[in-house]
Parts: C-alpha cells; structure tokens; sequence
C-alpha cells in the first residue's frame, strides 16, 4: 500500500490541507480506526461482493421475463417507488458523479448546471412530454420511441432515429464503462481495459437477464447504495479537509470559482445541451411507458428531478473539495475516486466507493436497454425479419445487448475524458430527437419532409461547428445550441412553406399527424 501512495502523491498532487484522521474529539474521526482490514482488501472485497449480488438479483428476477412486454416495458406495472428508482439509477451515474466532480474541480460552483440541467429537464418530462407519451403507448402499445416515430410519421423516420440512436448509445456507454474503470483503477491499479471489461460483464450478465423489469428492480438496490455512500461521503470528506471554510480559503483565489453561473464559460451553458436531452432520450421515455398509470408518471419522473436538482450540489461540492485538498490533479477526471480512496476512512472510503460503482452500473444498464431495445425492435423486427415472433425479438434484444455492450468496450479504452464523451451523446441525442417528438406532438402536420430535413440541418450545423472548431462569443451558443436551432428553424420553414403551397393551390391534403 505504502508504494501505491507514495506513486500517487507523486503524480502531481500537493497542497493537501485541513485536519488529519488523529483528531480525537469528534465522532467523524472514530471510523479512521477502522483497520480490521488492509483498506484496499476492503474496498476490493465490498465491490466484488456488491457486484455479485447484483448480477444473483438480475438473474433472480430475470426468471419472470416471459416476453418482450416484459423486456421492453416491465409489463407496464411499475408503480411510483419502481419508476422512480429505476428513473433516478438511470440519471445519476457517470456524467452525474465522476464527471460532475470533475467539472466542479475545474470550474467550482457552476458545475452544478450539469446535473441540476438533468433536473430541470426531468420536471420537463414529468408534466409535459412524458404524460402526454406515456398515453399514446398504452393507447397503441408502443415499446420503443421508434414505435412512435414510425406511428407519427414514417418508416424512413424510425431508420433514421434508430441508427442514431444506436451510434450514440455505444459513445455513451463506453464513458459509463471509463467512469468504472476510473474507480477500479484507484483501488487496485488495474488498466483501464480490464476495468471496464469487468464493470461490462456485471453489466451485462445482469441486464440480459430481464431487460426493464430486471433494472427496475436491480435499480432500488443500487439507489440505495448510491444515496447512503454520497450522504455519508460528503461530510466525511468536508471534515477531512478541514471545514467548508478551508475549503474556500483554498480555492477562493480561482477566478469565478464559486460564481452560480460561472461567467460566459461556466457551468449554465450546458443548460441548452442537456435540458432537451432529459426530455426526449428513448432510454428514459421508455421507461415512462412502463408505469402503470400517468398519475405514476407525473409523480414518480418529478420526484426524480426534484432529487437531481438537489444531488446537483454533492458532485459539485465534491469537487471543491478534492482542488481543495490535491490542487495538483493531472487528471481531474481522478477527483472523487482518488478523494473516497485516500482522503476518507478506510470503511466510508469503502462504502462511497461502492455508491460510485452502483452509479456507474445503474446508468449503464439504462444505455444497454435503450440499444438492444433500438436494434431489436426498431431495426430487426421492422426492416430485417418482419415476420419474427415474439420470442426471435427477445432474442435478438439478449444478443444486443452483449454485442453493443462488447463495441462500447472497445471505445471505452481509447476514451479519455467522460465529460467529452457524454457530451458527444447529449448533442447527437437533443439535436436529432427534439424536432420528431417535442415538435411532433403538438403540431399535428409536421410530416416526414420537415423531420428529416430538420435533423440532417441540425446534425450538419453540429458538425460544421465541431471541425471548423468556431467559438461563439456568447458562451450559450454550443453546437448542440446552434443545432437545435438550425433544426427548428428549417423544420418550421419547410411547415410554412408547405402550407403555402397547400393553400394557393385550394387543397386540404396536408399531412396530418396520427395522435
């Protein structure tokens, strides 16, 4: 262990501050006598044991999957408790805890934006789109948003929805697996590749099992898990370094640190990113179809965003935390795995690791389910074998779920910030889904015309900007911005023009939407 430590202080680390462990006089400093144990014996121990269980869970509850009603939607009978958990496990993971602390080291206060966007899109979702939905599901027994693309409009939408969908799963998954191995790597060292090789295998054993009613439930563990490590850790690591008043003293110095908005470059401008993002991703909207009622829609995705608009300060005061302690970091992407292994007791040090790992697991399951669900519903049942039954389909959902799962590990050990990947996921998602379904459900003649021309001009807008590398001067202005705007803007100018053209020729046969 010596060595270990003696190696990572030397990786440009210094400047820790604050109390040590030795305090006596307080109760916080009793669990740094924990040493029953050697620490990393136990921080390995806890996650192999947390990890099994999850995956005798998945298996457990996978025996009840008969069909792919059962994979795709839990049978649509998850009440407010279930959909809340699996909604919540789904939203606080990577992005929301590695990548949050990462952001907050870097830019301080404002980097609650990141999480507290997820928040207020949530709510979004909760009493706007995800009712209204979840009502067109059960009404015509959709499974996947593709159902519904290809209900409102066509075919061609769905293929081309679908593929993006399947493109942008596998970049996200693979930040979910970086963020996994990131947290095995500071207990035990293990190379990045064999961190997320063992963090896909509990992933994907488990989650092939039983599809949505198999993380449903899976979920409420590794929720639990998730809200006990992250309560406990944050005192316990405030305390460690020495109060919140050292903690600013510490980083007082750094411009904008501990400014809510964080100037033209702070957390705020990922609001436009992310916000449309938590309300259109197919992963969560086919969660909402399996409620068993709207009223559980409206109640349980709004407790979920109240909850996220409150941990949005966890990560973020993390983060201050660890530039407090290790102003140093070469990687900042390191904080909070390196702050819950070497600035807490060994036993809470634990403990927050295991919550970081379920974060990590639990979001990840939410990535698998939204691209075996895409290829096996949208893709092989619609365009390959369209006389396949209900079992070929689930197969085909199972196998993947493995396969997409394997594609992501490959991109996962070249990836290198999480922040950057995700990023990639939450502008391909908003720019290529909020046209077809925000737009799609209020204005009823929008056809297929405007939807694809609406996501190709947004799509090549984001690219444009990205090679170009073009720096707005108004920080809002990312290309995910500028993409949605590209595509409501061409959406709305096709709409317009059609309907002029409908009108001066004296006919009625506009496209009408099937709602």
């Amino acid at each position: 262990m010596n060595h270990r430590r003696a190696r990572s202080r030397s990786n440009g680390r210094s400047g820790r501050t604050g109390r040590t462990p030795g305090n006596k006089h307080t109760w916080l400093s009793c669990c740094a006598r924990f040493r029953f144990v050697p620490p990393v014996t136990l921080h390995l121990s806890l996650l192999l044991i947390y990890g099994l269980i999850l995956i005798g869970v998945g298996l457990w509850v996978g025996r009840r999957v008969r069909d792919t009603n059962d994979f795709f939607v839990a049978g649509r009978r998850l009440k407010p408790g279930l959909l809340f958990s699996t909604m919540l496990a789904a939203n606080i993971g990577a992005g929301s805890t590695v990548g949050a602390t990462e952001l907050g080291y870097r830019i301080g206060l404002s980097a609650w934006w990141w999480v507290g966007s997820a928040g207020i899109g949530s709510l979004a979702l909760a009493f706007w789109v995800g009712p209204r939905m979840y009502r067109l599901a059960t009404r015509h027994n959709f499974k996947t948003v593709g159902d519904f693309l290809e209900h409102r409009y066509d075919r061609n939408v769905r293929a081309v929805i679908a593929l993006l969908i399947w493109l942008g799963t596998l970049i996200i998954l693979a930040a979910q697996l970086l963020a996994i191995a990131f947290v095995l790597n500071v207990i035990t060292g293990l190379p990045q590749y064999v961190g997320c090789i063992i963090g896909g295998f509990v992933i994907m054993t488990y989650f092939t099992a039983g599809g949505l009613l198999t993380s449903a439930w899976v979920n409420v563990i590794q929720l639990c898990m998730l809200l006990i490590g992250f309560m406990l850790a944050v005192p316990f690591a405030l305390f460690q370094a020495g109060g919140l008043e050292t903690v600013f003293t510490n980083t007082e110095a750094i411009p904008e640190y501990w400014n809510f908005l964080g100037g033209s470059r702070g957390g705020w401008i990922y609001l436009p990113m992310l916000v449309p993002a938590f309300i259109v991703s197919p992963g969560l909207l086919q969660k909402v179809y399996g409620a068993v009622d709207e009223h559980t829609v409206r109640r349980a995705v709004g407790w979920n965003g109240l909850v996220l608009l409150l941990f949005a300060f966890v990560p973020t005061l993390l983060g201050a935390i660890a530039r407090s302690a290790y102003p140093d970091l070469i990687n900042p992407g390191m904080a909070l795995p390196l702050l819950l292994m070497e600035s807490l007791p060994p036993l809470i040090g634990a403990i927050g690791l295991v919550a970081l790992f379920s974060a990590e697991v639990s979001s990840a399951d939410a990535i698998l389910f939204m691209l075996s669900t895409s290829l096996s519903q949208d893709l092989y049942r619609r365009f390959i074998n369209r006389e396949a039954n209900d079992s070929s389909v689930l197969k085909v959902a199972r196998r993947a779920a493995i396969g997409g799962g394997t594609l992501a590990l490959l991109i996962a050990i070249f990836a290198k910030s999480i922040i950057t990947v995700m990023s990639v996921f939450y502008t391909l998602l908003t720019v290529s889904l909020f046209v077809p379904i925000v737009i799609g459900l209020y204005i009823r003649k929008i056809g297929t015309l405007e939807v694809l021309s609406a996501i190709a001009a947004g799509l090549a807008l984001v690219v444009t900007v990205e090679i170009i590398s073009i720096e707005p001067s108004a920080g809002v202005l990312t290309s995910a911005t500028l993409g949605v705007i590209a595509s409501v803007t061409v959406c709305m100018t096709i709409w317009a023009a059609r309907r002029y053209l409908i009108g001066s020729q004296g006919s009625s046969n506009a496209p009408a939407a099937r709602l």
